[in-house]
C-alpha cells in the first residue's frame, strides 16, 4: 500500500496510512482520487474539513477521537452530522451543531508539515481551496 499524496492549492504533503484503522483505509482507498473544495471547519476549531453530504462509507468507528492533532487526517462517517473529512492543522475538539462528533484516524501526514498553518490560514481567509487526494504507488 502506498503513502497518499494531498495537494491543497499549491501546498503538497504526503501522509501515511494509519495501520490501526485497516477497514476505513479500504473504504477511503475505495473513493480515491478525491477532488474537492476543502473548507474550514464551523465549530470545530483549527481544522478544514471535506464535506461529503449523506455519503454512506459503510464503516462505524474505529481508531477514533474527537481531538486529533495537527497533521492527523479523520473521516466521521455521519449519522449525527454529514460525512466528512477533516485536516487538522492545530488545535482541534470535533464538534458539529448537534455536539462532539468523534472521527476515523485513518492517516498522518509525514511531510509538508510546516505548511500545515498556511493551509489553514490560506483557507479561513481567502475561502474554499482545491484538495486532491491520490495514492502513491
Amino acid at each position: 500500500m502506498g503513502d497518499l499524496s494531498i495537494r491543497v492549492g499549491d501546498l503538497n504533503f504526503s501522509a501515511r496510512w494509519e495501520p490501526e484503522a485497516p477497514i476505513t483505509t479500504e473504504a477511503i482507498r475505495r473513493l480515491l482520487p478525491i477532488r474537492n473544495s476543502l473548507i474550514h471547519c464551523r465549530w470545530s476549531g483549527e481544522g478544514c474539513w471535506i464535506p461529503f453530504g449523506d455519503l454512506d462509507t459503510g464503516v462505524g468507528f474505529e481508531n477514533h477521537t474527537s481531538h486529533p492533532a495537527p497533521g492527523d487526517v479523520i473521516i466521521y462517517t455521519g449519522s449525527l452530522s454529514e460525512c466528512e473529512i477533516l485536516i487538522a492543522y492545530g488545535g482541534v475538539s470535533f464538534s458539529s451543531k448537534v455536539g462532539q462528533l468523534a472521527g476515523n484516524h485513518f492517516a498522518t501526514i509525514t511531510q509538508g508539515r510546516e505548511q500545515l498553518r498556511e493551509m489553514g490560514r490560506r483557507v479561513l481567509w481567502q475561502g474554499a481551496q482545491e484538495i486532491v487526494i491520490e495514492e502513491r504507488p
